[in-house]
């Protein structure tokens, strides 16, 4: 039976970011009450540290957490801060988990990443292949700790009976976005490069890798639909992928950002820099069997309403 989310005090770690902020909208066009969506801010609690995590499920008393929060970045992020991705990430799900359990809560919801699966996964990623060989090295130690989380989640369930359930998103967009250079993934970055290249008038954007690399893309509402009709309707041991079924290359990619931003000028590949995982596309049919989910967007439409967003809160 799904759960009536207007009788329950959500948490929803991340709440107040990017995916965060749509998961905690679509919630209450779920049901849930305004007043008892509960998102703890970083300044007021460290989830990192298992004391603030006490403290955090001792205020708030939540009958559910989504958690969603992490520290992530894209491709050159990961490179720079792989002990700090590995331990923030393992430490947040660690500690958010355990006092779960000792609090009796109703249900946690684990958002993974599409960066747990083997880096030579074959395409469409089944989730039966989560375990099927070591992540893409770049953001292997990110995705370590979070699919250590759906272990942990598995082994509560069977031992103390706690409703945790694993969900894989595969990369998001959408406005809102982190358009940071430093920690931003591809498709903000791009956005951001031609914008800015097409307003200065610049005639060449250079872009990381060969371009050969594929990835699918997730509309940032659709995500949270999906993560809302699982915390409602899901209540099993295995992960489920989030996504939209469809692929395309980083070279077709920003050859469609380039026109839809407008941009004239050419592209400079830099073969120098890493292209990350080979391949990203999901299988999404177990998705849609457990608990209704399909994307929606378009995605030519989502990627319109990304660069306006940006050209909005990024004025010239």
């Amino acid at each position: 039976m799904a759960l009536d989310l207007s009788k329950e005090r959500i948490v929803v770690t991340g709440g107040a970011g990017f995916l965060g902020r749509c998961v905690s909208a679509e919630l209450v066009r779920g049901g849930a009450r305004q007043d008892a969506i509960l998102v703890p801010r970083r300044k007021e609690y460290d989830l990192t540290d298992e004391t603030q995590v006490e403290l955090m499920y001792g205020r708030l008393k939540p009958t559910m957490v989504l958690h969603l929060a992490a520290e992530v970045g894209g491709i050159g992020a990961n490179r720079e801060n792989p002990g700090r991705f590995f331990y923030a990430n393992m430490a947040m799900g660690l500690h958010l988990i355990e006092h779960a359990r000792l609090t009796g809560l109703k249900k946690f919801v684990q958002v993974g990443t599409i960066c747990a699966y083997p880096k030579f996964t074959p395409v469409p990623f089944r989730e039966e292949d989560l375990w099927n060989g070591y992540p893409e090295e770049t953001n292997a130690p990110y995705g370590v700790a979070k699919k250590a989380l759906l272990v942990m989640l598995q082994a509560y369930r069977q031992q103390y009976g706690l409703n945790g359930i694993y969900l894989l998103p595969v990369n998001l967009y959408g406005p809102g976005d982190n358009f940071n250079p430093k920690s931003s993934h591809v498709i903000p970055a791009l956005i951001r490069k031609f914008v800015e290249a097409r307003r200065g008038g610049r005639d060449s954007v250079e872009v990381w890798g060969t371009g050969s690399a594929s990835r699918e893309f997730l509309y940032v509402e659709d995500c949270a639909r999906g993560i809302v009709l699982a915390a409602k309707s899901y209540d099993g041991p295995e992960p489920v992928n989030l996504g939209a079924g469809r692929e395309i290359t980083i070279k077709d990619l920003a050859t469609k950002i380039a026109a839809l931003s407008g941009f004239k000028g050419g592209l400079a590949w830099d073969a120098t820099k890493p292209d990350g995982q080979p391949r990203r596309c999901l299988d999404i049919s177990r998705a849609l069997e457990l608990f209704g989910f399909k994307a929606q967007m378009e995605f030519d439409e989502g990627l319109k309403r990304t660069i306006d967003w940006f050209e909005k809160a990024f004025p010239a």
